[in-house]
């Protein structure tokens, strides 16, 4: 259970980190930030895409639920940033 949550930590701060490397300018959000957007990002990424249908068949990285976590993470850092008026610089 650690294990798994330490993971997602992790895989949520790259996810978040490359949302916000997607996105043109600076989005004034902290790490923490990064970190649940990123988490939450792949989360409803990973419920989409094997809603649609997707099957990792072949074993190994999974990376359509990664590259689908970035876009939605780097929606939901617009959203945050017009929700809470955080401008970009």
């Amino acid at each position: 259970m650690v294990g798994t949550i330490i993971g997602a930590i992790i895989g949520g701060l790259i996810i978040g980190a490359l949302a916000r490397l997607v996105l043109p300018g600076k989005q004034n959000i902290s790490l923490l930030m990064t970190i649940i957007i990123g988490i939450l990002g792949s989360l409803i990424a990973s419920w989409l895409v094997f809603q649609l249908g997707y099957k990792n068949s072949n074993g190994g990285f999974e990376f359509i639920p990664f590259l689908v976590g970035i876009v939605v993470a780097a929606i939901l850092i617009v959203i945050y940033g017009n929700v809470t008026g955080r401008r970009k610089v």
